[in-house]
This record gives C-alpha cells, sequence and structure tokens, in this order.
C-alpha cells in the first residue's frame, strides 16, 4: 500500500458512495488506474465490505451493553462451542476473544433492558460461564468505524546521559 490506496481509503471510509470519478480526481489520478486500485483493495480483503451505518435509537436499539465473560471450558472444543453460540445471537454486534481477567468482551444492542434480559437468559442458559458482568451504556460520546490511517507520529527518544 502506498500513500494513494491510504488516501482511497480514508476517503472511501468517510463515504463508500463517492462516485470513482469524484474519488480519481480527489487523489490525483485518472478513473480506470483508480478503480483498479479500489479493486485491488477490495480483492485483498483490505476493503472487507461497503455498508450504510444507521443510527440504532432510531430503530429502537437504544440500550447498549458491554458484557464482559469468563467461561468454565477452556478447551479447544469448549471454546469453540461458546464462540458459535455467541456468533448466533444477532443482538452481538461485537465479540472478542480477550488477554487478561476476562475471556470475551461483546458489544450487545438491544431496545431496552427487558431485552437484555432476555438475551442474558438465553446466554447463561446455553452454557456453563464461570462469570457475565454487564455494563450498561449511558451515552454515546464518540462511534466512528473509520480506521486512522494517517502516520503516527515519530517517538521522541530520551538521551541517556549517565
Amino acid at each position: 500500500m502506498d500513500a494513494t490506496d491510504t488516501k482511497i481509503l480514508m476517503l472511501l471510509q468517510e463515504d463508500a458512495d463517492i462516485s470513482i470519478a469524484e474519488l480519481a480526481q480527489r487523489v490525483n489520478l485518472s478513473q480506470t488506474p483508480c478503480w483498479k486500485r479500489v479493486q485491488r483493495l477490495e480483492a485483498t480483503g483490505v476493503i472487507q465490505k461497503r455498508v450504510a451505518l444507521v443510527d440504532p435509537d432510531k430503530i429502537g436499539l437504544g440500550l447498549t451493553v458491554f458484557t464482559s465473560i469468563e467461561i468454565a471450558d477452556h478447551s479447544g472444543q469448549g471454546l469453540q462451542h461458546f464462540a458459535d453460540l455467541v456468533l448466533a445471537m444477532p443482538e452481538v454486534m461485537e465479540f472478542y476473544r480477550m488477554a487478561g481477567d476476562v475471556d470475551y468482551m461483546l458489544r450487545v444492542v438491544v431496545p431496552d433492558m427487558n431485552a437484555y434480559d432476555a438475551f442474558y437468559k438465553r446466554l447463561i442458559n446455553a452454557i456453563p460461564l464461570k462469570n457475565v458482568t454487564s455494563r450498561f451504556a449511558m451515552q454515546r460520546v464518540k462511534f466512528t468505524t473509520a480506521y486512522s490511517l494517517t502516520p503516527a507520529a515519530p517517538v521522541n527518544q530520551r538521551s541517556s546521559r549517565l
């Protein structure tokens, strides 16, 4: 990936509906080479897909819950069984296996507390869990799907004077 690819990605993260003509003009390429770069970024999996972002409040999904889980069975089969179970739950928007004091972290989005309670009961009844902790978001202060593609500033190295 070069600087032009990075600029293409930055622009597509802002607006995936941008036309190839406008995208090409903004990255200083003609349309065909720009289109080929976008196709290559898609073919190599850098661009996974293009989606519409929906406001969860406007579709009745106003409660976001961060759920940390410690599982009881850490065998390969136990981990896979838990992953398969959670992957099938549509309320789970993000699902991470963690290092540290919890095994998994979920971001769950539901209409309200009753819906979360139903989700929670399905979760704990489906598989033996060691611990489940839920944290309820009161306000979404920042939300973005765009990754920062600007180069990081170099870290100043301390001089070692003894």
